[in-house]
């Protein structure tokens, strides 16, 4: 919570989907994320799909197929395995 606080990152739970889709630009220009981020809805159709909690890494192929998905982070984290699936998929479109 202090990095939070640190990165002027705090805000309240959003209350509907723009404050929402606000709050998590704000998040990645504040954090300096450099890759395309989504944001779920309040049903969190994309967290039940995904189990993305607690952390995830996901590689989706441009059909939507999953090609990787990594044990709950950060220690199931493993950036040579996902690098090698980034590579196979890049390699195969």
């Amino acid at each position: 919570m202090q990095s939070n606080v640190r990165d002027k990152v705090l805000f309240r739970s959003p209350r509907s989907e723009d404050e929402r889709a606000s709050v998590a630009n704000t998040c990645v220009r504040k954090l300096g994320i450099k890759f395309p981020a989504v944001v779920d809805s309040f049903e969190n159709h994309a967290e039940t799909a995904y189990t993305g909690w607690p952390d995830r890494l996901y590689l989706i192929a441009p059909g939507g197929e999953v090609r990787y998905k990594s044990k709950p982070g950060p220690f199931g984290f493993h950036p040579k395995d996902l690098a090698a699936a980034l590579k196979q998929t890049v390699g195969n479109s």
